[in-house]
This record gives structure tokens, C-alpha cells and sequence, in this order.
């Protein structure tokens, strides 16, 4: 299943590159967005390396994941697609 990168989770003053928040189309509660926990997540970069992370918890009200991976995220992953696997 393909989801969109919304931004990086922050606050005001820090954002952890580390935590990417998942838009999934069709996916619209926080109970729906809870099913997805525990799932493993992938990104291929440009040269072929592929980052795996983890589905940790919904963000918000609105069906957004939020997404742990264990290294810090480029910038260029903003707006990209990502692949939900399991």
C-alpha cells in the first residue's frame, strides 16, 4: 500500500528526522489509522538502498501515521510516496 509524507513529526523549535507523519488515501479516523500499528514501512532512495521503518502510532484526529525509522530521513523524502508492507 502506497502513502504520501506529509512532513517530519516537530514541534516549534525541533523536528525529529527520524519520524515521518503518512498520509494513506482513504484512511480518514484515528481508529482506522490505528489498524496500520506495527507495520513495517520502505522507502527506496535513488541509488537503490532501501530504508525500513515502523508504523509506531496514528497522529491526530484525521488518519495520519506517524512513522519510527532508526536513522534520520533526508529532506528530499517530503512529498514522496512510501510503501507499506505486511
Amino acid at each position: 500500500m502506497k502513502a504520501k509524507v506529509v512532513n517530519f513529526r516537530r514541534g516549534r523549535h525541533t523536528q525529529k528526522t527520524n519520524q515521518l507523519l503518512l498520509s494513506v488515501p482513504d484512511l480518514e479516523t484515528r481508529s482506522a489509522a490505528a489498524a496500520f500499528i506495527g507495520k513495517r514501512v520502505t522507502w527506496k532512495t535513488r541509488s537503490g538502498k532501501e530504508i525500513n521503518g515502523k508504523v509506531v502510532s496514528p497522529h491526530g484526529n484525521n488518519g495520519v501515521l506517524r512513522a519510527r525509522f532508526r536513522q534520520g530521513m533526508p529532506g528530499e523524502i517530503l512529498g514522496k510516496e512510501i510503501e507499506i508492507v505486511e
